[in-house]
This record gives C-alpha cells, structure tokens and sequence, in this order.
C-alpha cells in the first residue's frame, strides 16, 4: 500500500500547477514561462538536495556515459509533458486539464511492450522478456477514466469545440511523454541512482528546452510578472521537486510488477478530484453537478479496487526467478 500512499500525496501536489497555471493564463501570463520557470526555479533546489548527500558527481558521471540518451529522454519526460500541459491551460479550465490528464493511467499502461527485463529461462539461461500490457489493471483504469468522462460532462457541453481541441490534444501528447521518460531513466540509471538523483538528471538534461522556451516567452510578452514568478515558485516546490520525487518514488518501488506500476500510475486520477477542490476555493468555481459528483464517485471506487488488485497480484513467480539472476541483471 505504500507505493499507493505515495501515489497519492503526489496527485495532491501535482494538482496544484493545474490550478495555478489556469490562474496565470487569467492573469495574462505567457505559457512558455509558466512552463519553463518552473523547471529553471526547481533547478536550484534539486542541485541542493542532491549535492547536500553527496551524489551529485555520481549522477554527473552517470549522465556522461550516454549523454544523448539523457537528452532525449530527459526532454521527453518533462519538456514533452509540461509544456503542452501549460499550453492546454491557456486554451481549457484546469478542471478538464487535469481530467484529459487521467489519459495517461491508460497511457502507461500501453507502453508495458516497449520495456522488458532479463528472467531466467529454461536450463537457467537468460531470457530477455518484454512486458505485457496488465489487461486486468487496463480495465480498471477504464472504470477511473469513466469516472472523469462524466466528471466532465457538464462542463464540457459548456465549451466551444476549439477549446476543447486545445485543451485537449495537448495533454494526449504529455500523456504517453510523461511516463514514456520516466521509465526510460529508469533503464538508464540501471539502479545506480536514487530518484532524487534522477529527477534533477532529466531536469539538468531538459535545460536546453527551457531555455529555447523561455526565449519565446521573452518574445511574446517580455519579462514574467512578478505574480508570475512567484506562482511559478510555489509550483516549482510542489510539483516540480515534492510531487515528482513521491510518485518517481512509488514507481521506483514498483518497477518490476507491471500490474503493481499500472495501480500507481491510476492514482494520479485524484489530480482531477483536487483540482476541482483547488479551483472552488481559489478561483471561486461553482460546485459539481450530480452528474458530476457520480463521477467523482466511480473513480474512488477505480481507485480503491486497483488498490485491492494489485496487493493480490504481486507477481510472486517473477519476482522469484529475478532473486536467482545476478544484481547487475537484475537491474
């Protein structure tokens, strides 16, 4: 349940660049510096923590042998899923944001045949086994993305069909990048590296984008205002150092049980749920229809039976034929 726990408080925390983002386009603020000052503000405080226990030249001569790798990656994960995220907010509420957001539970699910492992054959040889698509878990994510289906309904009916679109299409795109990045850096660290090493290694090796990025901000409508800078402060500590390392932590903890990642991954469905919450109190959003709160109502039932699955599907054969290979195999 610990990983599911850890799921959770990261959907919290994630919730809040929603809902400020959607605050700062109101105010005026360009997308592309919403988006890269988050991640040039998260810099700073990663460096520190990382270099304050000592592993910072670790991480640095991990990131040297493949540093292409680490650039693609690195800018998928975080540029690929951030910056459109902050460009849906200019086009949609943060409510359908972070709703259209929930696609990436099915999303994560789907990349399982992109990623393998070594597992011991027959006659003790060494297999390389890709992994298969947790059809079991895909269908309760469907019960949790229902639940946001009729969340939304109401609103969206209220919508123009181009702010539906842009708000939408991006946030398909940050839906498969997100996950697509973070289990890429899982391969590349190889076990050598904590998740807080690895959180600042795809933002050192994202750098490049932000800073494309906030030159287009620059050219669009100058120096960020100072409501801006300090909304994209709060969302920096939040979502960009608290919530990342908690749910790269409960995937961490995960990564050999596909059905155990597709339960974690299906908590950051609550995003939508706090969301909605952030955006009554902060932005004065009216209450949910009853058609909406039976939304709200069928995703923490998806969301209490992903948990209950996944405590019982521990993979208990692979895990035992992982424990006979060598510790460099098996990571």
């Amino acid at each position: 349940m610990r990983p599911i726990l850890l799921g959770v408080c990261s959907a919290l925390f994630f919730a809040v660049t929603f809902v400020l983002n959607r605050r700062m386009e109101l105010s005026g603020g360009s997308w592309a510096w919403s988006a890269s000052l988050r991640y040039l503000f998260t810099l700073p405080f990663l460096v520190a923590i990382v270099a304050g226990r000592g592993r910072l030249k670790p991480l640095l001569a991990a990131m040297k042998e493949r540093p292409g790798s680490w650039l693609l990656w690195g800018t998928v994960g975080f540029g690929l899923f951030y910056a459109p995220i902050c460009f849906a907010a200019a086009y949609a509420p943060g409510w359908l944001t972070a709703g259209t957001w929930q696609i990436t539970i099915i999303s994560g699910s789907l990349l399982a045949p992109f990623f393998g492992q070594w597992v011991a054959g027959s006659g003790g040889a060494l297999v390389y086994k890709r992994g298969r698509i947790p059809l079991r878990g895909l269908g309760l994510s469907l019960i949790i993305l229902a639940g946001v289906v009729l969340l939304q309904a109401d609103h969206a009916r209220e919508l123009a069909p181009s702010q539906v679109l842009l708000g939408i299409i991006p946030v398909l795109i940050a839906s498969f990048a997100y996950p697509l990045g973070n289990r890429k850096t899982m391969e590349l660290c190889g076990g050598r590296l904590d998740v807080f090493q690895r959180v600042l290694g795809m933002t050192l090796a994202s750098l490049p984008f932000w800073i494309i990025l906030s030159l287009i901000g620059f050219a669009d409508t100058g120096l960020p205002s100072g409501s801006q800078v300090g909304q994209s402060v709060i969302v920096a500590l939040s979502s960009g150092v608290i919530a990342t390392v908690l749910f790269f932590r409960a995937t961490d903890m995960v990564r050999s049980s596909m059905s155990g990642m597709a339960a974690v991954e299906a908590t950051q469905s609550l995003e939508v749920l706090f969301a909605l919450a952030g955006e009554m109190l902060i932005l004065s959003a009216p209450l949910p229809s009853l058609l909406s709160w039976t939304g709200i109502a069928v995703i923490i039932a998806g969301m209490v039976l992903h948990s209950l699955f996944s405590r019982h599907s521990p993979d208990k054969k692979q895990r035992q034929l992982r424990s006979s290979l060598p510790a460099e195999v098996r990571e």
